[in-house]
């Protein structure tokens, strides 16, 4: 218990630092960076991450080299690694080596019936963190990064896209306009790849993107969602257009509504006028326009228009009174 005692007593101690001067704070984190336990130390380093404390910076560093010798046992779940990337990161530092060392690590450690890998968060976080080394051109950049899309994680390839999105050359778009034709992936990953390209080429790369609402199979489904919400983002009527002329197709009642929640999300005039002439006509599709409203976080009027429309109607009522939220300022 005396052990459980003093390790509750150190976490105490640190988040009591919250109400001491930048220098008490800066000796302690600092004392606390050396220590053996990794949790102590992730929690040090989120706090000189909190506390904007970059003269630290060589304290993380030794540490996150300290904590990669005999990974399982010194630091099991990677907490003190993700937590020391995370704040190098934010203090956008520049030695690429510090993060493609991280960006490499595989951590299995024991489970039931085998081994996990428990280092994902930490090959992400440091794909990202790589595009702000200024020592790598863009070509090494992509090189680095695009090894990470046969990473076993889905969220390691989803930060890979968006690493290779934040690059911000020509090329960036290829790779992940190659990565979107391929598929064969998550719909989180094949997500990133979407919103990367539309980010990077603007409106012209529209009706490339809208190619993907086309899914043919029902395997292809949450991937075509992606593509509808990405679409979305863009807030720009040819997506609205895109996204109208696919409801207008045939499809099953769940990507109809993957639709109309896109549309609604566009928050454009012309895209909640089409929603609510489907509401007012009484459309089969009229309870998920409702619902696409509504999960938009409408306006206080958006909101007001809708509830009079559906008055009328206590099917849409009920629908209206089930989904209503707190309306958007």
């Amino acid at each position: 218990m005396s052990g459980k005692r003093a390790f509750e007593e150190q976490i105490a101690a640190l988040d009591e630092l919250r109400t001491k001067p930048g220098t008490e704070r800066s000796t302690a984190l600092r004392k606390a960076l050396g220590q053996r336990n990794n949790f102590l130390v992730a929690k040090a380093a989120d706090l000189a991450r909190e506390f904007e404390l970059k003269e630290l910076t060589p304290e993380l560093l030794a540490a996150f080299d300290r904590f990669f010798k005999d990974a399982v046992k010194s630091d099991p779940q990677c907490w003190a690694k993700n937590a020391l990337s995370r704040t190098l990161a934010q203090f956008e530092h520049h030695d690429a080596a510090v993060f493609l060392r991280g960006m490499k690590h595989i951590q299995l450690e024991p489970v039931w019936g085998g081994t996990s890998d428990s280092a994902a968060t930490l090959r992400a976080t440091c794909a990202v963190a790589l595009v702000q080394c200024r020592s790598l051109t863009d070509t090494e950049l992509l090189a680095h990064l695009i090894e990470l899309f046969a990473d076993e994680e889905k969220s390691v390839r989803a930060a890979a896209a968006q690493a290779i999105e934040q690059v911000g050359s020509p090329s960036s778009a290829l790779l992940l306009r190659l990565k979107a034709m391929i598929g064969n992936d998550e719909p989180e990953v094949l997500g990133a790849c979407y919103g990367g390209i539309l980010r990077l080429e603007g409106g012209k790369a529209i009706p490339w993107i809208a190619r993907f609402l086309q899914n043919n199979d029902e395997s292809e489904e949450d991937a075509a969602g992606e593509a509808a919400l990405a679409l979305a983002a863009t807030h720009s009527t040819a997506a609205f257009e895109a996204l109208r002329g696919r409801f207008e197709q045939p499809s099953d009642a769940w990507f109809r509504s993957v639709l109309l929640s896109a549309i609604a999300l566009t928050r454009l005039d012309e895209a909640t006028d089409f929603l609510f002439s489907l509401i007012q006509r009484e459309d089969l599709s009229a309870e998920a326009a409702v619902e696409a409203v509504l999960r938009s976080l409408p306006s206080g009027e958006v909101s007001s228009r809708l509830e009079k429309l559906v008055a009328g109607n206590p099917r849409l009522k009920r629908v209206f009174a089930a989904n209503r939220a707190e309306p958007r300022k």
